[in-house]
């Protein structure tokens, strides 16, 4: 994920964001607000305002965040970012992989109502029914018949989700997934109140009304300033749970957001400028956290409204005029990698040395001739230039980046434009194909090469930014899903790769880091691959006095 989702129009969400970003400009961050004596609290900074809190309509890393912390699925996030039970006590498996069952612990809702094996019937079909224009539907393909109610050629009681009883759910699957406890921690597999949203509608979001699966309840959500959530006394392991209010800061400005966990008013950020990490280290020292990520930055080509871009050469050569080790070495400096493939390394069930650009092995200076050379096959020329605009998001490393790559690509003739928005703006535009290259990170939904390859299906949807769409692709991506053997199955994905890669579908451009200020206070962050830290294991020395 580490991309995203809407619950309604993003041409709606685009008033009142600007409102927020007006807010916030106009505003000098809190101070840390006080914690009732005896409470534990944590200061969360979180990059940017969510867009709902809905987990089948949500797509962003940072909704995530707070989602995770609000619900559980049939399995959760370890300490270190493995699958652990969580509302599945236990499950058995077909000997052909296909059927799944599961054996829910006793749970209530938020408000006091079991969570029963009907309201994960009820969620996946909710988040497959067409009205809900899910931007993760595709991950539920996963179930038999999962496309086709997606698509309106199936019944929703055709998909392969069953109550055998309220506490056993049988999932039949439309081909083996050895890797869906992974999968069943991603937010598009958690339940929803059935008995809520039946009688509210997109309205059961709201606080008041948020009914929630796991250790937070939501309490309050003041736009631009914080979401509050407590500890959830219905949550099944409530005891254990250290922290008892969680306010979540959007925190845009990393650098400011960098101060204020200096000061003491935040506990924790998750993120920061990555070429300041020397300078934090310096002034705070402990508070830096960074490790390798599950995660890749790429480029985005809109072959759908741009023509250019349909021409193989075009791609090519705009990805291979990017000075990939400049921008990691000299503008991030802050552990991140040159990227010439979309798979990042670390990721399980993979080949170990996999499929790379065609042009990486070149020196730059050869690549920057073989983008001239390859422009001007495509008939772009000094005298008849290509002139394309890159939309991004605004944080700070982003802005770099892409400034970086704009003088790369006026290096070899290419006239660009830089336009920047606030992120939800950013991504609501690419959704909606209002762009001509985009700037973007995929982080993994779950630990496995399919997270980053099916995005590139023809059938998967808006996040597949510039629509690419080979039926040979498919065929393997398909092939791979047939197939038992992880080792054939990892070998068929290397060769979907291969063949993306050498299409110049996408640009990848470097693999991320994971970067994230915590106060040494905090105890129980664990860094891990797949950057999920869920609060539940978070507490803070020195609390219970109050004012932590």
């Amino acid at each position: 994920m580490r991309s995203d989702i809407l619950p309604r129009s993003p041409l709606r969400l685009v008033a009142p964001l600007i409102a927020v970003l007006a807010l916030s400009a106009c505003q000098e961050g809190p101070s840390r607000p006080a914690c009732p004596a005896g409470e534990t609290c944590l200061e969360f900074g979180n990059n940017t305002e969510p867009a709902t809190l809905d987990p089948q309509k949500s797509n962003l890393v940072d909704e995530f965040q707070v989602i995770g912390d609000l619900n559980v699925g049939l399995t959760t996030d370890a300490p270190d970012g493995t699958p652990i039970p969580a509302l599945a006590e236990r499950w058995e498996t077909s000997a052909d992989g296909l059927v799944w069952t599961f054996h829910l612990r006793e749970a209530r809702w938020s408000d006091g109502a079991p969570i029963t094996a009907d309201d994960f019937v009820y969620a996946y079909r909710r988040i497959l029914a067409p009205e809900t224009a899910s931007i993760y539907a595709y991950l539920v393909f996963l179930l038999k018949n999962g496309a086709a109610v997606n698509a309106g050629e199936a019944a929703p009681e055709t998909l392969g989700v069953r109550a055998i009883d309220p506490r056993t759910l049988e999932l039949t699957l439309d081909h083996p997934a050895p890797y869906l406890p992974e999968m069943l921690k991603h937010l598009s597999f958690f339940p929803v109140p059935k008995h809520v949203v039946e009688e509210l509608g997109d309205a059961w979001v709201r606080p008041g009304a948020y009914v929630s699966s796991g250790p937070y309840q939501l309490v309050s959500w003041r736009l631009g300033e914080y979401i509050e959530v407590k500890k959830n006394p219905q949550f099944w392991d409530a005891e254990q749970v250290c922290v008892d209010t969680i306010r979540y800061y959007p925190t845009p400005d990393q650098v400011t957001a960098e101060r204020r966990v200096a000061a003491g008013e935040l506990d924790i950020n998750t993120g920061f400028q990555s070429n300041r990490l020397s300078r934090i280290n310096e002034a705070m020292p402990g508070h830096a956290r960074t490790h390798i990520s599950l995660a890749t930055s790429y480029l985005s080509f809109n072959t759908r409204e741009v023509a250019a871009f349909r021409d193989a050469r075009v791609r090519k050569a705009l990805s291979a005029a990017v000075d990939r080790d400049f921008l990691t070495d000299k503008l991030l400096r802050a552990g991140q990698v040159p990227a010439y493939a979309f798979v990042p390394p670390g990721t399980a069930n993979y080949v170990e040395d996999g499929p790379r650009a065609s042009f990486a092995g070149l020196d730059f200076g050869d690549r920057q001739a073989l983008a001239r050379r390859l422009l001007a096959e495509a008939g772009y020329t000094p005298e008849r230039p290509l002139s394309i605009e890159i939309k991004t998001g605004n944080t700070p490393d982003t802005v770099l980046i892409v400034q970086a790559i704009q003088a790369d690509w006026e290096s070899v003739g290419v006239h660009v434009r830089l336009v920047q928005n606030e992120g939800q703006i950013a991504f609501a535009a690419y959704r909606l194909r209002d762009f001509e290259v985009g700037a973007m990170s995929w982080y993994a939904d779950y630990n496995d090469p399919l997270t980053f390859l099916e995005l590139l299906k023809s059938d998967t949807g808006a996040q597949n930014y510039g629509d690419y769409s080979n039926p040979r692709y498919d065929a393997l991506l398909a092939a791979a899903n047939a197939e038992a053997d992880l080792e054939a199955r990892a070998e068929t994905l290397a060769q979907a790769e291969a063949l993306m890669l050498a299409e110049d579908a996408l640009a990848p451009i470097y693999f991320v880091v994971n970067k994230a200020l915590v106060n040494p206070r905090v105890t129980g962050w664990m860094d891990n691959i797949a950057n999920f830290h869920r609060s539940r294991w978070l507490c803070v020395e020195g609390a219970g006095q109050g004012g932590a």
